[in-house]
């Protein structure tokens, strides 16, 4: 880690640690370095376009097979 990075990673715990400054300090390192909430598969679906697409299946079990 770079010298000058020191400075600030203890700036950053200082902001974090005074009450009047760590809710900001907060939500500024939250909405920069948080990774974004995991979408369920059930929000995918939610959110799939699906007007228009063919849903059925055929029901072709494949090919004979001589056992």
């Amino acid at each position: 880690m770079p010298r000058g990075d020191a400075a600030l990673v203890r700036a950053v715990a200082a902001a974090l640690a005074d009450p009047a400054q760590a809710d900001a300090a907060r939500a500024v390192l939250t909405e920069r370095f948080a990774a974004p909430p995991g979408r369920t598969l059930k929000d995918l679906l939610a959110a799939a376009p699906l007007e228009g697409i063919d849903l059925d299946r055929s029901r072709d079990t494949g090919r004979a097979a001589d056992l």
